[in-house]
């Protein structure tokens, strides 16, 4: 029995336009013709359509599945096996934006309500990317040191933000100071700038021993949007991260000999 390509594509769910593509494509060519010319699909175009439809649900490129089909025994293993790899990778990373999501409702729940006014008198320029957070997480998420200083950061009060802020524009001054002045960034100077960064995160947010402190410092080289959190777009100049993350592998380096 032979079908038209109006009634494969009713029940089988996709459009004409695909099914036309496919045929132009040579990835199914419909074994029949009408009198007048029009496409007429058998039982064995069906089931080729069947597994097409299956390899597309499981996301596969239709070149991808012009390879399977063309010698099915010799390649669809493999690339089933690394599908299913990539699927399984890709559910565990929803799973951990899910509780990115949780994080970010127990935030809202628990943290520190602020008018627009009062997030502005209080951080000022300083604005926490949301993607950077969920980036964070998920990068950091598996650690205690990065679920405590969440936990944390959430409990703060807006007064306990007034002083989180007010200690690290301080800070920052002097950084930016010592940078413009042409310090090095193992002179004794910025090596205490660097100290008191790292005895900040510890006293605010969660243990920072030295080897996470350069895990940080890293982080403000490779991600703009991390250094954005330590000095404000206005406040950055060319250097000044690697500068930053120098004195930080430095002070770590020091703190070791101690």
């Amino acid at each position: 029995m032979s079908y038209s390509v109006g009634q494969v594509s009713g029940f089988a769910g996709v459009t004409v336009r695909t099914l036309h593509y496919y045929d132009k494509a040579g990835l199914l060519c419909p074994s029949e013709r009408s009198p007048a010319g029009y496409r007429l699909y058998g039982n064995a175009d069906l089931a080729r359509l069947q597994q097409i439809l299956f390899y597309r649900e499981l996301g596969f490129s239709l070149d991808e599945i012009a390879t399977i089909m063309a010698d099915p025994a010799a390649g669809a293993l493999k690339h089933l096996r690394d599908r299913h790899r990539m699927l399984n990778e890709q559910i565990a990373k929803l799973h951990r934006l899910v509780e990115v999501a949780e994080r970010a409702m127990e935030v809202e729940r628990t943290g520190v309500e602020l008018t627009p006014e009062e997030r502005f008198e209080v951080f000022g320029e300083v604005a926490f990317d949301l993607s950077y957070a969920t980036d964070a997480h998920l990068k950091w998420g598996h650690s205690e040191g990065h679920r405590q200083s969440m936990a944390r950061a959430a409990a703060h009060t807006k007064e306990d933000w007034r002083q989180i802020m007010a200690e690290a524009a301080a800070w920052r001054h002097e950084l930016i100071a010592a940078f413009n002045a042409g310090e090095a960034p193992d002179s004794a100077r910025v090596l205490e700038l660097a100290e008191e960064h790292r005895r900040h995160i510890g006293r605010w947010f969660t243990a920072c021993p030295p080897e996470m402190h350069c895990r940080i410092a890293d982080d403000y080289v490779e991600d703009s949007r991390a250094f954005a959190l330590v000095v404000p777009p206005s406040e950055q100049r060319p250097g000044l991260d690697r500068f930053l993350r120098a004195a930080i592998h430095a002070n770590a380096e020091g703190g070791r000999d101690r």
